[in-house]
């Protein structure tokens, strides 16, 4: 399995198109919207989020509501076209004045350097975080093919402008439904009031807030991945797709860092068995992950996304043209998005587990690929 995206932030829109996806899987639009949704949700969003209401239109790949194993075009309309036609226009014709102030912390120094261009707004508008609204349609579809082996998969706010969470006792599902009922996908709701506060006073102060989300998934089997190859193994390959995230800067599993804290007798985690339960651990430092295998426990990984680099009161810049000092352009942006982010860490997250599903267990059809999933399940049960 495999995708790829196209279109820019204020295109006329946004396509994917997904290969290899197993046929007879059910799958709608109304599905994927309702993730789509999610991405634009969050206390601290900005304008755009009001002009936008990201739905989906599948343009191929599914007949009579299940996938048909050809390609899966998918295609969200950008409303906000309608006011940057004469901007964002194909066309040969009169250039509109460019941007020549790069903000700091963003793509747009790097990215005309790289491609040449004496405008930033051709780096703008494929480095913009408006291209996670696909991904977050492709990863949909993949959370539709975990479902078929009931795998859940969770993005969540764990941190937000250096107010933390305290989650210790809630388990998967107690996190769920507290983030459903949440301005922010924060499971904690005494620290979401902090968090909300702190993001009040960061847009008066014409600032931005970054922070740290979690992303969980469970009922994943063990065997998915290897270590065979460097770039097979599943931690790597749950790492560079949150990595893949605009403004986000670094990744934990399990225990993270904090591994550096302790002896390895005090962080690893003990094996036992027992006849109805075959093998078995009671912590799960290792995040589910052992030698870039899953191991049969909850996958639990953190990302941190830094504070959004376009700033209201904009910080120095050079003027490309002239070489003057300046400040940054100021363009749309938000205040925060670590909620949006958690969103789209779930999309990539469960399109790389969907992938490796597809891998390890992989057939032409749904009704085949459950088939070699069972068999498996039954090989390891002895």
């Amino acid at each position: 399995m495999r995708f790829l995206t196209a279109g820019e932030s204020h295109g006329k829109g946004l396509i994917a198109v997904i290969e290899d996806m197993p046929a007879g899987l059910e799958l709608t639009a109304d599905y994927i919207n309702n993730m789509l949704a999610e991405r634009q949700k969050g206390y601290g969003r900005g304008q755009r989020m009001s002009i936008e209401k990201d739905e989906v239109e599948i343009l191929s790949g599914v007949r009579n509501g299940k996938t048909i194993g050809s390609p899966i075009s998918l295609y969200i309309k950008n409303r906000d076209w309608e006011n940057w036609k004469d901007i964002m226009k194909v066309k040969a014709g009169v250039s509109t004045p460019g941007i020549k102030l790069p903000r700091p912390g963003h793509a747009d120094l790097c990215g005309i350097l790289k491609y040449g261009f004496n405008d930033i707004r051709n780096v703008i508008e494929r480095a913009s975080a408006r291209e996670t609204a696909i991904r977050v349609a492709v990863g949909a579809c993949a959370k539709r093919l975990l479902e078929e082996f009931q795998i859940d998969v969770l993005g969540f706010v764990v941190e937000l402008g250096a107010i933390k969470t305290n989650i210790k006792k809630m388990d998967f599902l107690k996190i769920k439904y507290a983030i459903s009922k949440s301005k922010l996908r924060c499971p904690d709701k005494n620290s979401e009031i902090k968090m909300i506060k702190k993001i009040d006073l960061a847009k008066k102060k014409g600032d931005t807030l970054g922070g740290i989300f979690e992303i969980r998934a469970i009922n994943v089997p063990l065997g998915l991945g290897t270590y065979s190859q460097w770039d097979e193994r599943l931690n790597a390959k749950l790492s560079y797709a949150l990595m893949s995230i605009p403004a986000v800067k670094g990744v934990e599993i399990g225990l993270g860092f904090d591994y550096a804290k302790n002896f390895g007798s005090a962080v690893h985690d003990k094996i036992f068995y027992k006849n109805s339960r075959g093998y078995y651990r009671l912590t799960n430092n290792a995040g589910g992950i052992e030698g870039g295998i899953s191991n049969g426990e909850e996958i639990i990984l953190k990302a941190v996304m830094k504070p959004i680099a376009t700033l209201r009161k904009p910080l120095s810049s050079v003027n490309i043209d002239t070489k003057k000092k300046s400040i940054a352009h100021i363009e749309r942006s938000d205040v925060t998005a670590v909620a949006s982010a958690s969103v789209v860490g779930e999309a990539v997250v469960a399109w790389t587990l969907a992938q490796a599903m597809n891998k390890k267990f992989g057939g032409d059809n749904i009704r085949e690929m459950k088939e070699n999933y069972k068999h498996f399940l039954r090989n390891i049960a002895k």
